[in-house]
């Protein structure tokens, strides 16, 4: 992941996942009558409806997709779960391994990243009357993909030096020229009677974004590209080196947009033009960020804290006082904070401006006071700032970049594949959510 993806800070504060996720959970229904009936077979294996009801709510509470929506969701999640039980036959057929560790450590990964205790997802999860083996399932069959992919790449995966130096040369070639930082949802057409159902649901997802869901969620969630991995993300890029039919659009976007639909060979993708900038040029300072936040019970009444917020903010206090370093958080996970490394940070790009200028002049080591909102006390840590060009491409960033490109080439190509092949018998369309009854008795 590219330095500039984490181009806001207040996208990390206190944490981007911990925060779209408790800002749903009042979205979440009451577990709904267990439905076992038959909604495809794919290749011999079962997909029950009980299977689209889990992942529909997972993706309601992580996309804030509620109402119709949601339940307009269903056909489409159908489909992705098609899809996904594709490749986790070709992976098994194939005997990749993933172990219980490889989930783990994606879900350790997931917590670290966003300032969660471990364990504090799954419990998300279960709170949301969610399965957390929805989400493990979900991962496993993205880390055995990418890993089958790879495999196919075979020598392709190899990248000469001689493309590296051709990449670099044309990046030197275009300085002065635009380029773009964007970030995909793609959403295949398995079928050409889909065309319409998908541009529908396409549609849908876009209004949910515009609404405020958080893209890299949904992105996660729905995107059948490679790029769902990083939450779409696929960091700077030149117009050409995209679909042409999302180049055209990329072009004459602003900044922040999200397009329309757009359609692209097998599917289609939904673009964010999160910046624009000149190939060659972008002086920035970038910080390296460390936060501890001590967890309010409940929300806290400025007039009239409890005992045990209180209690917070005085070792939020105590932290900012003794604190001498980055290193000196790892002790405050052992007294109830909870810890938070955001990754690299443009410090030109936070917001509010009053946070930036904190940032920007507090010394390297020491401890910010405390920073109270409504969930908890924060002490921020800078371990770094440097200036530098961040428009400069590196000898091991084009190879990533060519490697990426090739993955997901072969990714559609494979997938088409075994759409062609494969023997999907679809018995029962999924209803809406609030239409699904429970089955039967007698």
């Amino acid at each position: 992941m590219t330095d500039a993806t984490h181009h806001t800070l207040l996208g990390r504060l206190p944490t981007l996942a911990a925060a779209a996720l408790a800002a749903m959970m009042a979205l979440a229904t009451p577990a709904m009558a267990q439905v076992n009936r038959i909604a495809a077979v794919v290749n011999g294996d079962v997909i029950t409806l009980n299977e689209v009801e889990s992942r529909r709510r997972l993706l309601a509470l992580s996309a804030g997709m509620t109402g119709d929506t949601a339940g307009r969701a269903n056909d489409q999640i159908l489909r992705l779960l098609i899809n996904e039980r594709l490749r986790t036959q070709e992976v098994a057929r194939r005997r990749i391994p993933i172990t219980d560790q490889d989930i783990a450590n994606a879900v350790n990964e997931i917590e670290s990243r966003n300032g969660l205790q471990p364990g504090g997802l799954r419990e998300n999860l279960r709170r949301g009357n969610i399965d957390p083996r929805v989400l493990y399932d979900q991962i496993r069959a993205q880390i055995g993909w990418n890993r089958l992919l790879r495999g196919l790449l075979g020598d392709q995966a190899n990248i000469s030096q001689a493309a590296v130096d051709e990449y670099l040369a044309a990046y030197q070639a275009r300085t002065g020229q635009p380029e773009y930082l964007v970030s995909e949802i793609f959403l295949p057409i398995s079928a050409p009677g889909q065309e319409a159902e998908v541009q529908r649901f396409t549609a849908d997802i876009i209004t949910r974004l515009r609404a405020g869901a958080p893209f890299p969620m949904v992105a996660t969630q729905f995107s059948q590209a490679q790029s769902a991995m990083l939450g779409g993300d696929l960091g700077w890029t030149q117009a050409e080196r995209l679909d042409p039919e999302v180049a055209a659009i990329i072009r004459q976007m602003p900044e922040g947009a999200i397009s329309n639909p757009i359609r692209v060979p097998g599917g289609y993708v939904i673009a964010m033009l999160r910046q624009k900038r000149i190939a060659g040029r972008d002086m920035a300072t970038m910080l390296t960020v460390r936060q501890a936040v001590y967890p309010f019970e409940g929300q806290v009444n400025p007039v009239a804290p409890t005992a045990q917020q209180m209690r917070q903010v005085e070792s939020a206090q105590r932290l900012s006082e003794t604190g001498r370093s980055c290193e000196s958080l790892d002790a405050a996970a052992g007294q109830g904070a909870r810890m938070n490394d955001p990754g690299p940070v443009r410090l030109d790009t936070v917001n509010p401006p009053e946070l930036r200028e904190l940032l920007a002049n507090l010394p390297i080591g020491r401890p910010s006071q405390p920073i109270i909102a409504p969930d908890g006390a924060m002490v921020i840590v800078v371990c770094a700032r440097e200036t530098r060009n961040l428009a400069e491409v590196t000898a091991d960033q084009a190879r990533d970049r060519l490697v990426r490109e090739r993955v997901e080439l072969i990714s559609r190509q494979v997938l088409r594949d075994l759409q062609r092949r494969a023997q999907i018998d679809i018995r029962a369309a999924p209803a809406p959510a609030a239409q699904q009854t429970p089955p039967r008795r007698g």
